[in-house]
This record gives structure tokens, C-alpha cells and sequence, in this order.
């Protein structure tokens, strides 16, 4: 949201809410998950996280940065709580997606470029691309996978890109 900014101008309601939806949600969809997958035998739990709880932002989002890393954090932690059940757990962190929101932020040309140099690939994700690499980590093609941070993002973490 709007209000997300640094930790001295985000309001707690605006951190509250965040926290809520990114942190809250993924662990209370764990927390129901589990049992099920644990009496049907296993399974793979994947959760959203973002390249910005390994890199972070590069515009103040104190809250949605915070909530990335705890679900990086939480994941790990099922990891490895629930490896001998049966039980992995991975955490994708996607770059910039194109989608009609994202899209609609960088119509402008300028502003558009400016993020895109951010990217070593050069371009936003498309959604088939995250949905593939969501589709490896429920396959068993990643058997041997769990506790990671499986990043999607066009190569960003990986850079080093210095402001203009």
C-alpha cells in the first residue's frame, strides 16, 4: 500500500495490515496445511516470498520487505521441522511480474527503463515463467529440494547496479 514507506512513516495500521496478509496468511495456510499433508502422506509446500527479502527494496516498503524475509524465515523452519515426514517446503521469491497492474505503474517509457535496468534479463517475468518454476518445486523433478529460497527474478539478485 501507499502508506508502506520507511520505518518512521509507516503507520502501524499500514504494517499491521501487510504483515497480516504476507505473513499471517502464508503461516496460517501452513498451519492447516500441514496436518492434511502429514495424514495424506507429504507433499510440497511452496510459499511466496519475494527477491526483496533477499536483496531488498529499492524504494522504501519497510512492512512488505519484513513480511518477504519472515516468510523466508518460516519456511526454513517448516523445512526442516517436517523433512522426515514427508514434508518440503520452498520459498519462491519472484521478481517483477508483467501484469496489468505492474504494467499500468510503468507506462511511462522513463520510469519503465529506469526499473528494467535493474534486471540483467532486461524485461519484467511473465507468469508462465513463475508458474513453471512453482510447477519444478511441486514435481518431483526437486525431490531432493527443500529450505530454499528459490529465486525467479531475472537475474536480479545477482547484479550489482548502482543508482543513476
Amino acid at each position: 500500500p501507499d502508506g508502506d514507506g520507511s520505518p518512521v512513516d509507516t503507520p502501524l495500521d499500514i504494517w499491521q495490515w501487510v504483515i497480516d496478509v504476507n505473513l499471517k496468511g502464508v503461516f496460517l495456510g501452513c498451519k492447516y496445511g500441514i496436518p492434511a499433508m502429514l495424514e495424506s502422506g507429504g507433499g510440497s509446500i511452496i510459499n511466496t516470498a519475494s527477491f526483496v527479502a533477499v536483496v531488498g527494496a529499492a524504494t522504501s516498503q519497510i512492512a512488505y520487505t519484513a513480511s518477504k524475509g519472515g516468510v523466508l524465515a518460516m519456511t526454513r523452519e517448516i523445512a526442516v521441522e517436517y523433512a522426515r515426514q514427508g514434508i518440503r517446503a520452498n520459498a519462491l521469491c519472484p521478481g517483477p511480474v508483467r501484469t496489468p497492474l505492474l504494467e499500468e505503474f510503468l507506462s511511462d517509457p522513463e520510469v519503465k527503463a529506469r526499473r528494467l535496468v535493474h534486471i540483467p534479463m532486461g524485461r519484467l517475468a511473465e507468469a508462465e515463467e513463475i508458474a513453471n518454476a512453482v510447477l519444478f518445486l511441486a514435481s518431483e523433478a526437486s525431490a531432493y529440494v527443500t529450505g530454499t529460497t528459490f529465486l525467479v527474478d531475472g537475474g536480479i539478485a545477482a547484479a550489482y547496479v548502482t543508482p543513476e
